[in-house]
């Protein structure tokens, strides 16, 4: 049964390819207006998670509920960024947009391809040939493509690689408008800075999900470092709940005059990921 909120609902997921298993057992849930970030390393299973989701790969087993039903009939309601360009490089951007407006049957096309070649500055090579685009340029036509529908769920598998910071920023600040109209987002990246932008993250190692939380409480779960320069002396205490044991440690100095200086040093999101998934 989907929660009345839940716009993604995973359910023991599972999918093997032949004796290779893929994803195991997995359980989420993605809400109605929040960004969800997928993190994990190569071959952890976000890219398989995905396409279960667009309906393009079967599950092998658990229960997948998108928009409340079968993923392939929410398929006109989702849009999708493959990792890799899916492309007619042969075609500018301006009919790489009109082909797949007329698969969704979009009103005022050509309004709408203006509007996302705008957004995506691509307006000063919208006639050349896709196939004489750098990376990161492919990366605009391929999201310009996603979003061209306004769809109401977005699957973005690292929709920002090969992208320039400007340009990221510029998007990021358009996925956050897109939340706040009432799409929901379900992002995979690599991107320590971008997953921090997440309202929420699931962590990927090996098909199986080991973390499911706000960036801010899988941050809490790392380890912090206080550095007290007490005269000549410096300590370093190591801790796992700063804030309430912070004042423990500064009474074990009964408020020194001589403390001079305190340093916190936390774990970074990448440091406890990597902890988490080494083996």
């Amino acid at each position: 049964m989907q929660p009345p909120d839940a716009v993604v609902s995973l359910r023991h997921v599972t999918k093997r390819y032949g004796h290779l298993e893929a994803l195991k057992a997995v359980t989420l849930e993605v809400r109605a207006g929040e960004i969800f970030g997928l993190l994990g390393p190569n071959g952890a299973g976000k890219t398989t998670l995905i396409r279960l989701l667009t309906g393009s790969t079967r599950l092998s087993g658990g229960e997948i509920h998108v928009l409340g039903g079968d993923p392939k009939a929410a398929r006109h309601n989702l849009g999708y960024m493959p990792q890799a360009p899916a492309l007619y490089e042969d075609l500018n951007p301006r009919d790489n947009l009109r082909f797949f407006g007329r698969a969704h049957a979009i009103e005022s096309l050509e309004t709408r391809v203006d509007e996302m070649l705008d957004f995506s500055n691509l307006r000063s090579r919208e006639r050349d040939p896709v196939y004489t685009f750098s990376g990161g340029m492919k990366q605009r036509v391929s999201l310009a493509c996603a979003l061209l529908h306004r769809p109401r769920l977005l699957l973005l598998d690292e929709p920002t690689a090969g992208v320039d910071p400007r340009l990221r920023a510029e998007f990021w600040k358009y996925f956050r408008d897109l939340a706040r109209g009432g799409a929901t987002l379900l992002i995979s990246t690599h991107q320590m800075d971008e997953a921090l932008l997440c309202d929420r993250l699931a962590v990927l190692s090996d098909g199986r999900l080991i973390a499911c939380d706000t960036p801010k409480n899988l941050l809490d779960r790392g380890t912090t470092r206080i550095h007290v320069w007490h005269g000549e002396e410096t300590v370093t205490e190591s801790v796992e709940n700063y804030p309430e044991l912070l004042p423990q440690i500064l009474r074990s100095y009964g408020l020194d005059p001589r403390v001079t200086r305190i340093e916190i040093e936390r774990d970074t999101l990448e440091e406890i990921i990597l902890r988490w998934i080494r083996p």
